[in-house]
């Protein structure tokens, strides 16, 4: 029997037994997060109208999750159809038809608990911080943590019981095993890229409904209750921040972890083809260190907590302190981990690999401090926007549009920087290039190790902007409004931060499963072998079982004066900017309807306070308005109808950019072969990476230099810049929360979609370049 064949459960205890950690840190995160979700739910909702307002918001936010879930769930029908039908074919592992819809379902599962959490902690956070700030940021923030930590427990468990059920009821060799088991990521990509599109196009069609006919036309301010699209805008919140931002970072932390264990399992083999124990521990170290990282994660969120006179940057290091004790406890913990994995393992230095998952944490941290460089109201690009805003809306879209390019430089260098460094850390004292790129796989693993609190500080934001809408629609008193102002602007900070880390992230993941493309592509080639183990194609010869990675590259000619390749770059780059216009095209057209909605209801209410015979001048000041007016039997604003077009409209225009995303890599792989596809995954990552910075950070620049203006600067609320500031806010509203957070899904989903589909394009692109005369 081959060395690295899973024949029983004492392999793990035997050569692993570290693997352990990995089931019982995902069991604690579950725990952990229940338990925080009680401790929230303890505190009081306030007064009757600030549950009244969190229950419209609850119900708005369920019933969007209820109806992209049944549209997801025909999609992941037909998914499954296909992958049953290439199972049976023998052209994919029948494993994948089980393992993809279980993924999916799981991510579904976090969205939904998270969903939950945060709709019922926004009113909590309210009343919690009429006793403090310090109790507002605490309920607001265990909330987040909620999120969080399911995320990363669900993700954790899926995999350590998927590797438990392999091990105890298969005879697989590993670098199968591992393989098959990558496959499953297609589910989480699948669900996240619907969250992540879906929940941007309902956020923002809100978002620029609300302020554009309330701020601009109509004068009233944000979150206020005579707005027909202000509920409507925090559901968005919910559904575009909590739900959305959490099946992005769940797809990159599990793609990450099977990347690494099948790259490990792959070097292990070229290593030394009969040393199980070497073999096993490279691919049990990556769920080992997450299963660590959900311990130091948890220590992290009880670091966080606030003094009450806490200004704004005390309030910000509050947050960042417990992210970098998690962090730092994450660092000791991994270097204890592979000391002890490898310490008597000639061919890997563990130190090394510690290095790469240095590497992966310190380049979030980086990545994480230029967003936060360019984003926040405390530095000056976004004050220079700010400036811009007394000469015109233009001059501001042209400030931000420049300060979203030139923010690209610090995480692409960091990026770069650590994957130089995580490749040279890792491959060993034989220079193994497997190895590199398993330092790569484990550098994104590292960085999301402690995803349990980056991601608590990400969720933590729209609850937050959730907790000051409801102070402002029910009127508290204005030191709440205040509290929740503050913590709402931290909000809006750690949300940008926690984008450019999402993106960071998914370039180091993407880049991993790109590696992992090529060892599933050998795989395949190894089924297609004759008898001798050869496979003879395009005029030359391989033994696909012990080619290495640069002899796989040879034999497909995968340079860059293939015009394949070339091809397959410009359809890369092509898919990322096609995919960027039509979330942006969608989301123009949600709020276009949005828009007309929020007009026509304020037509309505004008002619109602006209027949209670308000004067000409109150009705022309809507601060003059009451909050509700009743107009033959209705009463308005109607908030469920402006829920019901937003809602509506994420589930018609969602649908073609998250299936073009899954049909895209795999015609390409037909016709282009492999190829074709490693050039689209090189491009789509290098042109999606880049974009996905650019707009993120355009975005949250603008956005906050509208608030800094909102502040008293510039002229203040109602002034000229401010509506200036209003426009660039809203043309940076589709950037940062739809098209350029998308991309971080799609640069992963092309990939993993590759990665399922390689056997059939292994098998029938050489027929189909025949067929069309470039075989």
């Amino acid at each position: 029997m081959d060395a690295l064949t899973l024949a029983d459960f004492s392999l793990i205890t035997e050569y692993a037994p570290v693997w352990f950690v990995a089931p019982i840190g995902a069991v604690l995160a579950l725990v952990m997060a229940f338990i925080f979700s009680r401790g929230v739910m303890s505190h009081s909702e306030g007064d009757a109208n600030m549950v009244e307002i969190a229950e419209a918001v609850r119900q708005g936010a369920m019933a969007y999750l209820t109806r992209q879930y049944k549209v997801v769930a025909g999609v992941f029908v037909l998914l499954v159809l296909v992958l049953v039908a290439l199972g049976l074919a023998g052209i994919q592992a029948k494993m994948t038809a089980i393992g993809v819809p279980i993924a999916g379902l799981l991510s579904g599962l976090c969205g939904w608990f998270g969903m939950k959490m945060a709709t019922n902690a926004s009113a909590r956070t309210t009343f919690a911080a009429k006793n403090s700030l310090n109790d507002g940021l605490r309920v607001a923030f265990r909330a987040g943590a909620v999120m969080g930590l399911v995320v990363v427990g669900f993700a954790l468990l899926d995999i350590s019981v998927w590797f438990f059920v392999w091990e105890m009821f298969f005879e697989e060799p590993l670098t199968i095993v591992t393989t098959v088991m990558l496959s499953y990521g297609m589910g989480a990509s699948t669900q996240a890229l619907f969250a992540r599109v879906g929940g941007g196009i309902y956020t923002k069609a809100a978002d620029v409904g609300a302020d554009l006919v309330g701020k601009v036309e109509a004068g009233i301010p944000e979150d206020d209750a005579r707005n027909p699209a202000t509920i409507a805008d925090n559901v968005g919140d919910n559904v575009g921040d909590v739900a959305g931002m959490g099946a992005d970072l769940y797809e990159s932390y599990y793609g990450s972890i099977l990347a690494s264990m099948a790259i490990g399992a792959a070097a292990a083999y070229l290593l030394d083809p009969l040393n199980a124990a070497l073999a096993m521990k490279l691919a049990a170290a990556p769920m080992a260190l997450a299963g660590l990282g959900i311990l130091c994660s948890i220590i992290g969120v009880f670091v966080v907590r606030a003094k009450e006179d806490a200004s704004f940057s005390q309030l910000l290091k509050s947050l960042h302190m417990g992210v970098w004790v998690a962090s730092a406890l994450i660092g000791v913990a991994a270097l204890g981990l592979f000391w002890y994995l490898f310490k008597d393992v000639d061919q890997v230095n563990g130190i090394g690999v510690w290095g790469s998952i240095v590497s992966g944490l310190v380049a979030g941290l980086v990545i994480a401090f230029g967003t936060e460089y360019y984003t926040s109201y405390e530095h000056k690009p976004t004050k220079s926007i700010a400036q811009q805003a007394e000469t015109g809306p233009a001059t501001v879209i042209i400030a931000g549009t420049a300060v979203g390019m030139i923010s690209t430089w610090i995480p692409i260098i960091t990026i770069v920087v650590a994957i130089l460094a995580a490749f040279g850390f890792a491959k060993g004292p034989e220079d193994s290039f497997l190895l590199g790129l398993y330092g790569v796989g484990i550098a994104a693993v590292g960085m999301l190790s402690t995803l349990g609190i980056t991601l608590a500080t990400d969720a933590y934001g729209p609850i937050a902007d959730n907790a000051g809408g409801n102070a402002e629609m029910t009127g508290q008193p204005p030191f709440v409004r205040e509290r929740t102002d503050m913590l709402d602007s931290l909000g809006n900070t750690t949300a940008a931060t926690g984008k450019g880390f999402a993106i960071g992230s998914a370039a180091l993941t993407a880049l991993a499963l790109l590696a992992a493309y090529i060892i599933t592509v050998k795989e395949s080639l190894v089924r297609m072998a004759d008898e001798s183990g050869v496979v003879a194609m395009f005029g030359r010869t391989i033994v696909p079982k012990t080619a290495t990675i640069p002899q796989l590259m040879d034999f497909y000619n995968v340079t860059l004066i293939n015009p394949r390749v070339l091809c397959g770059i410009f359809l890369g780059v092509m898919l990322v900017f096609v995919f960027c216009a039509l979330t942006m095209n969608a989301v123009g057209r949600a709020a276009y309807r949005m828009m007309n909605e929020c007009r026509r209801q304020f037509g309505i209410m004008k002619e109602g306070f006209r027949k209670q015979g308000m004067s000409d001048a109150d009705i022309a000041n809507p601060m003059s308005w009451p909050m509700k007016v009743e107009v033959d039997g209705h009463k308005y604003p109607d908030y469920a109808s402006c829920v019901d077009i937003s809602t509506a409209g994420a589930q018609r225009e969602m649908i073609v950019p998250s299936l073009l995303a899954i049909i895209v890599p795999v015609i390409v792989g037909l016709v282009l072969g492999v190829p074709g596809v490693m050039g689209m995954l090189a491009g789509g990552l290098t042109c999606g990476f880049a974009v996905a910075i650019y707009m993120a950070n355009a975005g949250g620049a603008w956005d906050n230099a509208k608030k800094y203006i909102e502040k008293g600067h510039h002229g203040g609320k109602g002034s000229d810049a401010h509506k200036a500031g209003v426009v660039g806010d809203t043309v940076g509203d589709p950037f940062k929360d739809t098209s350029g957070p998308s991309l971080n899904i799609l640069i992963k989903l092309i990939s993993i979609v590759s990665v399922v589909f390689a056997g059939l394009i292994v098998k029938f692109s050489p027929y189909i370049g025949d067929l069309l005369g470039f075989g």
